[in-house]
């Protein structure tokens, strides 16, 4: 395949677990100035002093433990958890009157990133149990709980779960989505290999057939055999039953961008005039501006074999007399190639039953081909007039030739 192809899994959960790496350090800072604008009424402020130390040194030595979901293991999880709590129920040895008013524990906002870790790693289950402890912690604490006291602790409870269900919606998204472009990444590739078969296999298998046909006698019976297998090989391919290589399944943790990285050599350019000039001949005209028609290397090949298949089906079902023409034209936006001949055209709903035929030339070989490009192949053909397919290709491709989607 044109371009080695790639999918990126990338965490949408990924700014949550930095925005929770902030909060921590922030709610870290605040709970160390209340304690500090507060120190006039601790009792005992060296079990303050002392927590707020070793809370410290636990949220900045645990920093990459909250980078993302692999590294918040359980065991941390729950030492975290038991770090909030502690805190929560020392506050009275500091403050022997914190059991009667509604002022911040030790930790203070910093237990909710606790919280929001279980929230994050586990879901909204996790969230209830972390956020359940907490609210227990804190009525101990209290004593004889206010109703601002039920209040924060209803607030915390309630936040966590949202946010705990938002994320688990958020990974069922992803892997929602990395299914798909699963598929589609195996389509495009099935395609592919349809239109290699089409344009190699198939085609020799019916010129053998023909061959064989005409030359009779033990020929006869080895184009008989040949054209069996065409017909074999055509419903195997028009089945979808082509075996395809699959898209790696990575931990659906993250949501899938689709990125195509391009090598060096596949993201040069080509002179598409030089790929169709080897068509001309007595029988082809080739007509061509004057000067470059630039594009990517991958894109111009591809359009060149669209313009062979285009041809192929002159030589075929045309006749061998029929007379056919090239024409490049260089838009500032596009690049169109019309190839049109004088055979006697294509009868009405002939495509379509070649098709069902499993004769996915024009199909795969042409149609598929431009709008892989990002481009559209158009087929105009009056009985008797002869057929014109017209390729227009952008020059920035969106297909796998181009800029990444």
């Amino acid at each position: 395949m044109a371009g080695r192809e790639r999918v990126v899994r990338m965490s949408v959960e990924q700014p949550l677990w930095r925005a929770l790496t902030a909060y921590r350090v922030l709610t870290l800072i605040y709970a160390a100035l209340l304690a500090g604008f507060g120190r006039d009424k601790w009792e005992r402020p060296w079990v303050a002093v002392a927590f707020l130390v070793f809370l410290a040194l636990w949220t900045l030595v645990t920093l990459p433990r909250v980078a993302g979901a692999a590294s918040c293991t359980k065991r941390f999880l729950g030492l975290d958890l038991t770090v909030a709590l502690t805190g929560i129920l020392l506050t009275p040895l500091a403050d022997f009157d914190a059991q009667h008013m509604d002022g911040p524990t030790l930790p203070s906002i910093w237990t909710a990133g606790s919280v929001l870790a279980f929230a994050l790693k586990g879901g909204w289950r996790w969230a209830a149990f972390a956020s359940t402890l907490v609210a227990a912690a804190n009525i101990v604490e209290r004593g004889e709980p206010s109703e601002d006291t039920f209040h924060n602790v209803l607030l915390v409870w309630v936040a966590s779960i949202a946010i705990g269900y938002v994320v688990e919606v958020a990974r069922a998204s992803e892997r929602t989505l990395a299914r798909a472009l699963e598929i589609e990444a195996a389509t495009r590739e099935r395609e592919r290999l349809a239109r290699d078969i089409h344009d190699s296999v198939l085609q020799v298998l019916a010129m053998v057939q023909r061959r064989g046909t005409a030359l009779g006698g033990e020929a006869a019976e080895l184009g008989r055999m040949a054209g069996e297998q065409e017909v074999a090989l055509r419903t195997l391919v028009s089945s979808g039953l082509v075996p395809t290589t699959r898209v790696s399944e990575d931990s659906a943790e993250g949501a899938v961008v689709r990125a195509v990285e391009i090598d060096e050599e596949e993201s040069a350019e080509a002179d598409l005039r030089a790929l169709l000039a080897p068509h001309a001949g007595s029988r082809v005209t080739f007509a061509e501006p004057g000067a470059p028609v630039v594009l990517a290397a991958e894109a111009a090949r591809e359009l060149a074999a669209a313009v062979s298949a285009a041809l192929d089906n002159v030589r075929v079902h045309a006749g061998p007399d029929a007379q056919a023409w090239i024409l490049v034209e260089d838009e500032p936006d596009e690049v169109i190639v019309t190839v049109r001949d004088d055979g006697p055209g294509i009868p009405e709903g002939r495509l379509d039953q070649a098709e069902g035929e499993g004769r996915l030339g024009v199909a795969l070989s042409i149609r598929g081909r431009l709008r892989d490009l990002g481009g559209t192949a158009e087929l105009i053909s009056v009985p008797g007039q002869g057929t014109e397919v017209e390729l227009k290709v952008p020059k920035v491709s969106r297909g796998k030739a181009g800029t990444a989607r």
